[in-house]
């Protein structure tokens, strides 16, 4: 019987366990994909305690605490204590075994804190404390955090309208993490709820100094902050939505349905398509021309509790995968893009495991030979950025492209003790090409070059792609 989580954790041959500790481990960590708040970085923020860390946005913890009969007061609740909060998820924890909540806890505890303990309701309370001591120390404020974690990169996620002055204060002070913003347009074409995306439409006039009045207008505005992005160092752009839009449109229809909007009235499905497959091309083009990378986040559907949205808000632990079908749409906005020769380095994530093989092959279509892996399968995303999500991404992506040019994990957190994720990532493809290797299906020959694969997905290939 085997020590829980031991150095040797995930490892399950002799090749896995090299690979790991003289490949995988040291490697820097580059996060390409995130939801950290910059500010927290600038000012190098210190946390009070493990439950304000560890709870204040987690909604994975949320989701299981709720199974377990937790009331949502212990998880997005005002009225409840850090500590509440914290015992209730001690007591959670023992019922999460076999959910990657289980070890990306106690990873976190032993690699930022090194706490070697099982976390539950017996030791809560030692940890609790613990931990809060150890967090008031410069190693484990905001920047500490990062530096433990041999963090290089991390890719923000920012709206057109955000002012990205934390960006602008880091890279001033030239601080030796670089913090880098990410274009994530999705008000820009939030065109479902027109009261709001007036609202927004006017914060973008005001700080683009356009007035938009017009389709025309609103893209002029859209690439006056897309240019400033750039000059900021931005080198992504991201989209979340449910799925992909490439319906045919006209300039007067998009006007027309823009013009609709603005009014004030409420737009019918075909418009909503129409507008959103007319912004979304036209903003792929602007990737394109700035050299960066576009990034798709698809196959969510949010806020299903109306009981939940009314009391906690969005982003509460309320959303779901969707089974929407998008290989059609998907295909057809793509290939308007690469028949003009404006298709930009891309990255599509799914997030219903049913389209794994869909989205790989998907990408093969449209490699052209400019970059090597210009279209990239994403890592395994929320519901499946856990041990069997990544190890079906991987596979397939093994089966129908190239694993080793894929550009590998990222957080897609608001926490920075996720970043333990990625040594939990990092275990499972050793895992992976360990196994093929023991079982003759990769020939322990060429265990140089696997070992420069390991390392290459951890780290070199996502370095070489972005251009970081």
């Amino acid at each position: 019987m085997k020590n829980f989580m031991d150095d040797d954790f995930l490892l399950q041959s002799d090749t896995a366990r090299d690979l790991y500790h003289n490949h995988a481990a040291s490697m820097p960590v580059i996060d390409y994909h995130c939801h950290l708040d910059p500010a927290v970085v600038r000012y190098d923020s210190q946390f009070d305690n493990l439950g304000q860390l560890w709870l204040e946005s987690d909604h994975y913890k949320w989701r299981a605490m709720r199974a377990n009969g937790v009331q949502n007061r212990f998880c997005t609740g005002k009225e409840t204590t850090d500590w509440e909060k914290f015992e209730k998820w001690a007591e959670t924890i023992p019922y999460t075994m076999r959910n990657p909540l289980y070890h990306w806890t106690h990873l976190e505890l032993r690699r930022a804190f090194g706490i070697h303990k099982i976390l539950n309701p017996t030791t809560a309370k030692e940890i609790f404390d613990e931990c809060n001591a150890k967090l008031q120390t410069p190693e484990l404020s905001a920047r500490g955090l990062l530096k433990k974690f041999k963090v290089q990169v991390v890719c923000t996620t920012d709206d057109p309208v955000d002012s990205l002055e934390h960006h602008l204060a880091l890279r001033q002070e030239g601080f030796e993490v670089k913090v880098l913003p990410t274009w994530r347009p999705d008000k820009a074409l939030a065109v479902e709820n027109p009261a709001a995306y007036r609202v927004y439409v006017e914060q973008l006039a005001a700080v683009s100094g356009v007035a938009i009045r017009k389709f025309n207008d609103l893209l002029e505005a859209l690439q006056l902050r897309h240019d400033f992005f750039a000059s900021v160092g931005c080198r992504l752009s991201d989209h979340g939505s449910e799925g992909f839009y490439a319906e045919d449109f006209t300039p007067s229809a998009v006007d027309a349905v823009f013009n609709k909007v603005l009014s004030g009235k409420e737009l019918s499905q075909a418009e909503i398509s129409i507008f959103k497959s007319a912004l979304m091309l036209e903003g792929a083009k602007m990737d394109h021309a700035s050299g960066w990378t576009q990034q798709f986040h698809y196959g969510v559907i949010r806020n299903n509790s109306t009981r939940l949205f009314k009391t906690a808000g969005a982003d509460a632990g309320a959303d779901s995968i969707t089974d929407s079908t998008v290989g059609k749409d998907l295909a057809k906005f793509l290939d308007r893009l690469d028949a003009d020769n404006r298709l930009a380095k891309t990255i599509i994530y799914n997030l219903n495991p049913r389209d794994n093989a869909l989205i790989a092959a998907m990408m093969g279509n449209f490699q052209d030979g400019s970059v090597a892996g210009k279209m990239q399968f994403g890592a395994g995303w929320w519901f499946l950025d856990q041990r069997f999500g990544m190890e079906e991404q991987m596979n397939t992506l093994s089966a129908i492209g190239l694993l080793s040019r894929f550009v590998g994990m990222l957080t897609d957190s608001r926490s920075l003790l996720s970043y333990a994720r990625h040594e939990y990532f990092r275990r499972i493809l050793c895992n992976l090409l360990g196994r093929d290797v023991e079982n003759g299906e990769l020939p322990a020959s060429e265990l140089p070059f696997i070992g420069q694969l390991v390392e290459n997905v951890c780290y070199n290939n996502a370095k070489q792609f972005f251009g970081f």
